[in-house]
């Protein structure tokens, strides 16, 4: 299986996607913004930092490169695509996830080993969880609080795509603690924690077996290969 990952301009955790990709089993494709070619992948990531334009409001100016009229027109196809932390704001930017993202409610930039609950597994990201399972992922955000009218978080609930829920702790005033949903069909996942940061025992968050022992991160990328070949 082949997993692309955008870079951008001021993209952060490019790397360490590709990293946990291949951790995961999968082949990684490192793909440029620029682009509009997206190499024949089965499955894209929209990785954290602080894209070009950000200043404006995060992910909006991003949303609107070339290569991201590649991956709306993927991901309406059924693509599976996430979207982490500056992914996900140009996931949102560009309408393939609901809501919005904005500055944080305490006006801070956050960093932080995030307790969430898995709210739906019923994706190609998050088949390999277990709805009510509490993970443990790195967060690291200055814009992450969830928004969304009252009327679409009422359909976000009511739907089922509410897909992390903070648990704990709300680190940025998003509203209904949400730190992740998906899109109606359920290949487009987005989330501002960061899973690509635990994948490997040795780097990932504490766990009461060791200190950065996590890897819950890792079930992200081996769930979407696992989907990808039960589709086949």
């Amino acid at each position: 299986m082949r997993i692309g990952v955008v870079t951008f301009p001021g993209s952060l955790d490019d790397r360490d996607a590709l990293r946990a990709i291949r951790l995961a089993g999968a082949e990684p494709v490192a793909l440029w913004h620029g682009e509009r070619d997206l190499h024949g992948v089965d499955a894209l990531v929209l990785p954290g930092g602080f894209s070009y334009g950000d200043y404006l409001r995060a992910g909006a100016i991003a949303s609107l490169s070339p290569i991201m009229t590649e991956v709306v027109d993927a991901a309406g196809k059924g693509m599976p695509v996430l979207g982490i932390c500056n992914g996900f704001q140009m996931l949102a930017e560009a309408h393939l996830v609901s809501g919005g993202l904005i500055r944080n409610d305490h006006g801070n930039f956050i960093r932080r080993d995030q307790h969430l609950t898995v709210e739906n597994a019923d994706t190609p990201w998050t088949n390999g969880f277990e709805v009510g399972q509490e993970i443990v992922i790195p967060l690291k955000n200055g814009e992450g609080g969830f928004i969304a009218s009252a009327e679409e978080l009422k359909r976000l609930e009511g739907e089922g795509l509410v897909v992390f829920r903070y648990k704990g702790v709300n680190p940025n005033g998003s509203l209904d603690d949400i730190a992740g949903v998906r899109n109606e069909r359920g290949n487009v996942v987005g989330l501002m924690p960061h899973p690509e940061h635990a994948v490997e025992p040795g780097f990932g968050p504490d766990t009461a077996a060791a200190m950065r022992s996590g890897i819950d991160g890792l079930t992200f990328f081996t769930s979407v290969i696992r989907s990808t070949l039960v589709e086949a």
